[in-house]
């Protein structure tokens, strides 16, 4: 996938880059495996804002997309498609029983080529097989993290991870963020790194763009009073976070919680799987 460059006839659009799509081969979803995607603009259950910033947005619906594809599939790719609800292009596959499937699309996978799941499938690209299978140094990529729950770690566009080591019952993984994990060799794995790489390098250009994706305006603290926020205050002119009484402290939400080096990770039952942190590389 290349960036493709807008000719700038306005301002906006000088310096606006956007995907290039010659990838995709069809326009249309295949009804049976999309759902109304209904918007919540970052509210919950109660009707109260959890998430700021969100709203608005065109209108999408939801690809069904199959992350636990079952042993013994043997596929064939019918098309590749553009997903709005994820970086990655996804791939609708037609199995043995003449069923249809969504997966993400893989770095190499095109119409025609085949697709297989299970232990005997072949150690190629975009085939999924257990982790005791993958040869170690291999790049994999829809990693499960509990045995047949499916893909769930890996799975946005250009990353992949790779296979350090097998030893019993456990294989280690690092992951995209640096961090080394152990994974049972019984979950499945993709070969290959997910597909359209470039994504990263797109530059949204102006703000009516971000507005279309649901993302509505942030202000920052800083520009605040210091009844509306912690960094909100100080005696005019531009000022650091923190500012008027709270100068010098750290950074917070409004709500006062701290936002830098505040741990939120609450699942300490699965540490012991965490061989090297990913901030590990960062202490030194």
């Amino acid at each position: 996938m290349a960036i493709r460059a807008y000719k700038p006839t306005t301002p906006g659009q000088r310096g606006m880059t956007t995907q290039d799509f010659d990838t995709i081969t069809t326009k249309k979803p295949l009804k049976s495996l999309i759902v109304v995607k209904k918007k919540q603009s970052g509210r919950n259950n109660q009707g109260r804002i959890t998430t700021r910033h969100q709203g608005g947005g065109v209108r999408q619906f939801y690809r069904l997309v199959n992350f636990n594809l079952p042993a013994g599939t043997k596929a064939t790719v019918e098309e590749i498609e553009y997903d709005p609800n994820r970086s990655a292009r996804i791939a609708r596959i037609k199995d043995q029983d003449n069923k249809y499937h969504y997966i993400l699309a893989g770095t190499g996978i095109v119409q025609g080529r085949v697709i297989q799941a299970g232990e005997d499938a072949p150690v190629e690209a975009g085939n999924r097989l257990p982790i005791k299978n993958i040869p170690v140094g291999s790049t994999i990529y829809a990693i499960e993290i509990q045995v047949g729950k499916g893909a769930q770690m890996v799975r946005s566009a250009g990353n992949n991870a790779q296979l350090m080591a097998k030893e019993g019952e456990y294989a280690q993984v690092r992951l995209p963020s640096g961090e080394i994990r152990l994974i049972n060799v019984d979950c499945m794995a993709s070969l290959g790194t997910v597909g359209n790489e470039q994504h990263q390098n797109i530059k949204i250009g102006k703000a009516g763009r971000n507005r279309k994706k649901g993302i509505r305006p942030s202000v920052r603290g800083v520009v605040m009073n210091a009844v509306d926020h912690p960094h909100g205050g100080g005696d005019g002119g531009r000022h650091g976070v923190g500012g008027g009484k709270n100068h010098g402290s750290a950074p917070r939400t409004p709500w006062g919680i701290k936002t830098l080096g505040y741990k939120t990770r609450k699942r300490k039952s699965t540490s012991k799987m965490i061989v090297k942190s990913r901030h590990a590389a960062k202490r030194k």
